[in-house]
């Protein structure tokens, strides 16, 4: 993986939008190769960049045949690192929470996504005890210890904007590389820590701009 480290964070974004259209060719028994041009128009990009995306970590095609739908989509999981399980915890079991453990779930069950939620952490202790999505909610508290006995290395964190940068900074010392925030609020990680922001609030408020007023 130290050979890929300066692709940009924009190609690595589209490779999971290449594997997806991938996996749905794949349903189809009779779909054994693809062009780069059918590739680019399912995933919403020019095939030259579905093309330059690819040449980055090899020689997936052939010119004039395509890619074949299913080597290349296991190469992309082995590149993404789904072709192992992945361990990740959730700090935050609240609404968001919990409708994101167990969508998780149900995708790690059928196969579809290799992270596999193994903890849950919040702070409430009429919370703390419960079981969401087959999970055991744990106090905050044993985040730290919890983290490392169960090889997490992958974190969600759906707590409230005062405590998320809090809650970033002990899974940042407990080891954690990848983190998930939905808390509405700009976070600051060290280098070499990779943190990806959902804002949902910003997603609604941009698509209220194109209402008909």
């Amino acid at each position: 993986m130290a050979r890929w480290r300066k692709i940009s964070d924009a190609v690595v974004r589209r490779l999971p939008l290449y594997l997806r259209v991938l996996e749905e060719a794949s349903a189809d028994e009779d779909k054994k190769l693809m062009s780069s041009q059918e590739l680019g128009e399912r995933a919403g990009v020019s095939p030259a960049l579905v093309r330059k995306d690819l040449a980055w970590f090899g020689e997936f095609g052939k010119q004039g045949v395509g890619y074949e739908v299913g080597f290349l989509k296991r190469e992309l999981r082995r590149i993404l690192n789904l072709d192992k399980e992945v361990r990740a915890a959730l700090v935050g079991a609240g609404s968001l929470g919990r409708a994101f453990a167990r969508y998780n779930q149900a995708r790690y069950e059928n196969g579809k996504l290799n992270i596999r939620m193994v903890a849950i952490f919040d702070n409430d202790p009429e919370v703390i005890g419960e079981r969401i999505a087959d999970v055991e909610v744990l106090p905050v508290e044993k985040l730290e210890e919890t983290v490392q006995e169960l090889g997490v290395r992958m974190a969600i964190v759906t707590v409230p904007a005062e405590y998320a940068q809090e809650v970033v900074d002990r899974l940042v010392k407990a080891g954690i590389r990848a983190i998930l925030n939905f808390a509405p609020v700009s976070l600051s990680v060290p280098e070499g820590v990779h943190l990806a922001t959902a804002d949902l609030s910003l997603e609604l408020e941009r698509l209220a701009y194109y209402l008909d007023s």
